[in-house]
């Protein structure tokens, strides 16, 4: 099962596609969609969904993993987070990809095993699990890769096809 991963932002928006055969990870592609500073918020919801597009076109998921939103104090960045969600929603919904969220909470649970593991021990483990050389460069990618190896770890259990069908 191939799972794209998003950390959702409106200046980066990591990805990381990964491919789940149980009990095996690949690692298919990584990386983030950016868009400058300056550009009206408009514009730059557009780069993310053309973004976000051209991945699912060209990688083809079967799934969508996401992180729902945290509110910290930051009222401004929370509204425009969240509208940058909602176009990746919209966009994977318009590609008739399946959409599951999880909490950051839930993430850490499913990659290091303790929900309050701080982001190092985050990005240790999804270099760990993936086998990757080297660390990602963004913490958004990696952020993204850990939410698909969490989708992966609870949402692609049998549990949910038999309650599915």
């Amino acid at each position: 099962m191939k799972i794209l991963g998003i950390d959702p932002g409106l200046a980066i928006v990591g990805y990381g596609l990964i491919d789940y055969k149980m009990p095996r990870f690949t690692t298919l592609s990584y990386g983030a969609v950016t868009t400058p500073a300056g550009t009206s918020t408009p514009k730059r919801l557009e780069m993310i969904y053309n973004g976000i597009e051209e991945i699912i076109k060209l990688y083809r998921p079967d799934e969508l993993a996401i992180e729902e939103l945290f509110f910290n104090t930051n009222r401004t960045t929370a509204i425009e987070v969240a509208e940058a969600r909602g176009v990746i929603l919209l966009c994977a919904q318009n590609n008739g990809v399946r959409i599951f969220e999880y909490t950051p909470l839930q993430v850490k649970q499913a990659v290091v095993g303790y929900g309050k593991a701080e982001k190092k021990q985050v990005i240790l483990m999804v270099k760990t699990l993936l086998k990757l050389e080297k660390t990602p460069k963004l913490d958004d990618t990696a952020d993204a890769l850990a939410i698909a190896i969490c989708h992966a770890h609870t949402g692609c259990s049998k549990i949910r096809d038999y309650f599915n069908n």
